[in-house]
């Protein structure tokens, strides 16, 4: 009897559509690495990528288990962001310098980048933040302390340099702000006055070769022979694909090293290249509907922390899968960043398992009968 009880539990906790969606997308990373790899490296990529998986799946299913109402708790939120904050600190004199970013913690065979957890972290002490001023949400001072908790780990993460997990700090706050109630007038005019500065630095302060770095960053392409020679090659992968790909282990950019790094930050132009246009797009809609699931959790949370949670886990997958797909294609800048369940390595794989273990485990406490009243109450209907 109690098997059977823990079976049903097991059932009802999880979203198993959501993990149908996840699998075949892991599937993808883990064919395409199969593919390139030569024999000699394989154990670097292929084999080391499985272990993270199962790690990471035996996390999901820990965390979806584990009470997590302790994380409403003030205290333990900001002990938590304190905590990562420091780690970060001493990151920059003891960490390990990996492709010019002292991003990591190097524990031999083991590293460990805490701006991934710190995203999850930011997006709880967000929802926390949120969900407790919700009467007086339209405050402006709102902005302001809101984003003081992005603007620390945001400053911290980009003199690493690490480009692209700032870009997606900064956007999981704005995000959250977005759909917090925090008054649109307010917002517009801070970031105006962001943008103010900005273009006052470029005028009055910038040097030339800062401004030429800024460029660089923006537009890749505007050099191809030196900092656009990523973003070039990524773009032949591509489009080298065309309809229906090169078939598996073809991928001529990616097996001849044409294309740097397809293990990680180029590994959606290698599968491209193989799959071609409709297997981009059926990934593409497996990426859409996880997010669809994700929100699906959000819309029965029983409070406000919760649905802000699953948003703020929504808009932290959305800000990785558009910003790494983007900068395959050529329409962003050249970040750093993972795509997520596809990209080799196990920070950020660990990271989103357990951020979605805890929005299973949320899913616990849904009160279905009150559902329609919290979007109401969320949405100020």
């Amino acid at each position: 009897m109690e098997i059977s009880n823990g079976i049903e539990k097991i059932i009802k906790r999880i979203d198993w559509l959501l993990v149908f969606f996840v699998i075949p997308i892991i599937l993808g990373g883990l064919f395409t690495m199969k593919s390139f790899t030569p024999q000699e490296d394989m154990i670097n990529f292929f084999d080391k990528q499985i272990i993270w998986i199962i790690l990471s799946f035996i996390i999901f299913f820990v965390f979806s288990f584990i009470d997590f109402r302790f994380l409403r708790r003030t205290d333990v939120l900001v002990t938590l962001f304190l905590v990562f904050c420091i780690l970060l600190i001493i990151l920059l004199v003891i960490g390990n310098i990996i492709k010019g970013a002292q991003s990591w913690f190097s524990f031999g065979v083991f590293s460990f980048q805490p701006a991934d957890v710190m995203k999850l972290v930011l997006i709880l002490i967000l929802s926390k933040y949120f969900s407790r001023r919700h009467v007086e949400i339209r405050n402006i001072k709102h902005i302001f302390i809101s984003g003081f908790y992005a603007f620390v780990p945001f400053v911290l993460v980009l003199i690493q340099p690490d480009f692209g997990s700032a870009i997606v700090i900064f956007l999981i706050w704005f995000g959250m702000v977005l759909v917090s109630g925090i008054s649109k007038t307010h917002l517009f005019f801070v970031l105006l006055a962001g943008a103010i500065i900005f273009a006052s630095l470029w005028v009055f302060a910038f040097a030339p070769y800062q401004k030429a770095r800024v460029v660089s960053f923006l537009d890749p392409l505007a050099d191809i022979h030196n900092s656009g020679y990523n973003a070039s090659q990524s773009i032949i992968a591509v489009g080298s694909g065309q309809i229906l790909g090169k078939n598996l282990g073809f991928g001529t950019q990616s097996r001849l090293k044409f294309l740097p790094e397809p293990q990680t930050d180029f590994i959606f132009a290698a599968y491209a290249e193989e799959w071609g246009f409709v297997g981009s797009s059926f990934i593409l809609l497996l990426f859409g509907l996880v997010i669809w699931r994700i929100l699906h959790s959000a819309s029965l949370g029983v409070s406000n922390f919760e649905m802000l949670f699953g948003i703020g886990i929504a808009i932290f997958f959305m800000s990785h899968i558009l910003i790494n797909i983007g900068m395959n294609l050529g329409l962003m800048p050249i970040t750093g960043i993972p795509l997520p369940f596809m990209s080799y390595g196990g920070s950020h794989l660990v990271t989103e398992f357990a951020g979605l273990g805890i929005l299973m485990n949320m899913r616990k406490y849904a009160r279905s009968a009150h559902r329609d009243d919290m979007k109401n109450e969320f949405l100020g209907i």
